[in-house]
């Protein structure tokens, strides 16, 4: 469970942002990403150290706000510094112990996908299931597909 639940979270995330469309999207995105970044600012156990990371995490939102792989970098950064408080500093959620390292499962399950475009889970099924085969020249419409030509 302290694998499967941070993956389906990951997930849930994803597919919760199919309900939001282009380009707005890609702004809230990003936006998260800022507001990752400030995640362990107050308490999270790195003292000083957590100001640069504040700032670089604001620096990467920035850019996210034109770019899905920006997004993708941010959550790979976040995922670090979540291995980093599981190891060496205060977890992210003060009373579950563990949620660190839940953090760093769930995190590399958004960055994938922002890496791979944000896209929504319709655009996916669109990806992936064809609207017609090959051989339909009807679904494929006039002279696409092999369709018949008129003389």
């Amino acid at each position: 469970m302290t694998i499967l639940a941070p993956v389906l979270i990951g997930l849930l995330y994803v597919c919760l942002n199919a309900f939001i469309r282009e380009p707005h999207r890609r702004t809230v995105n990003a936006i998260m990403v800022g507001g990752a970044g400030a995640a362990y600012l107050s308490g999270g156990g790195l003292g000083v150290w957590e100001f640069p990371f504040v700032a670089l995490m604001t620096y990467v939102a920035w850019r996210g706000l034109q770019s899905w792989t920006w997004i993708g970098i941010g959550w790979l950064l976040h995922t670090a510094w979540d291995v980093v408080h599981h190891l060496k500093g205060a977890p992210i959620i003060p009373f579950l112990p563990g949620s660190s390292h839940g953090c760093a499962i769930c995190d590399p399950v958004i960055a994938v996908w922002a890496l791979t475009g944000g896209w929504s889970v319709a655009d996916l099924v669109r990806r992936l299931l064809p609207s017609s085969s090959p051989g339909d020249a009807t679904a494929a419409g006039p002279g696409v597909g092999g369709a018949t030509r008129t003389r």
